[in-house]
């Protein structure tokens, strides 16, 4: 083994034995110490690959970041042929499908975009620009074919539907309240209640005064 591939290998254990830590007990309850201890890596080849606790968190958002962009868009093409409502609930549900498989990967992501550590914030952005950049192009050829109430504007819908997507689990997860789906047909039907009640409204569309009063001037 050449020296380049014992370096990557070191590498990707370290980067393993962080994703492990940090993906069961978040961002907090983890510093380079417990890394080490508990994976068996010496302080010596952990310092001399990552300087600090901050660095090791940042490199394991990065990468899945990278993971979900790279299943998101393997998923995509799929949505195609479905129609509009069908495409943005499977969309949705795509990134589900990913931390299903992911758990580690699923409390990550949620520590970064959910609990992120404010000096990391900034960087965290960054790191999110390839994701934010596909979910645009996606929503923006979706929005296109959507017949739009006449008082909107397409950029604000895309800028909704792109802010909602990243706590969308955590609103599936609140809405269903005492009963979780159990299964992913189950899941499926919920998030199309909630999707229909996010992308339809809840508000009867009419001239009823008790459901739209008039203004005061």
């Amino acid at each position: 083994m050449t020296q380049k591939e014992r370096q990557k290998r070191s590498r990707e254990e370290i980067y393993q034995a962080a994703l492990n830590e940090f993906g069961t007990h978040g961002y907090d309850n983890v510093n380079m110490e417990r890394i080490c201890g508990n994976h068996g890596i010496s302080k010596g080849m952990m310092y001399h690959y990552y300087s600090s606790k901050d660095e090791l968190f940042l490199l394991c958002v990065e990468r899945t970041f990278s993971e979900l962009k790279a299943y998101v868009e393997q998923e995509l093409p799929r949505l195609e042929n479905c129609t509009t409502p069908d495409a943005i609930r499977e969309f949705f549900l795509i990134r589900e499908a990913y931390f299903q498989s992911h758990p580690l990967q699923k409390t990550i992501f949620e520590s970064a975009m959910l609990r992120p550590p404010k000096h990391l914030t900034e960087s965290i952005h960054t790191l999110r620009a390839p994701i934010r950049q596909l979910n645009q192009r996606f929503i923006e050829k979706l929005v296109i074919r959507m017949p739009l109430r006449a008082d909107l504007q397409p950029e604000r819908v895309i800028r909704y539907l792109e802010s909602v997507e990243p706590y969308f689990q955590n609103i599936l997860f609140s809405y269903q309240g005492d009963c979780p789906a159990q299964d992913s047909h189950t899941m499926l039907k919920t998030a199309g209640e909630l999707l229909d009640m996010a992308l339809f409204g809840i508000l009867r569309q009419d001239d009823d005064p008790d459901v739209f009063p008039a203004k005061q001037v």
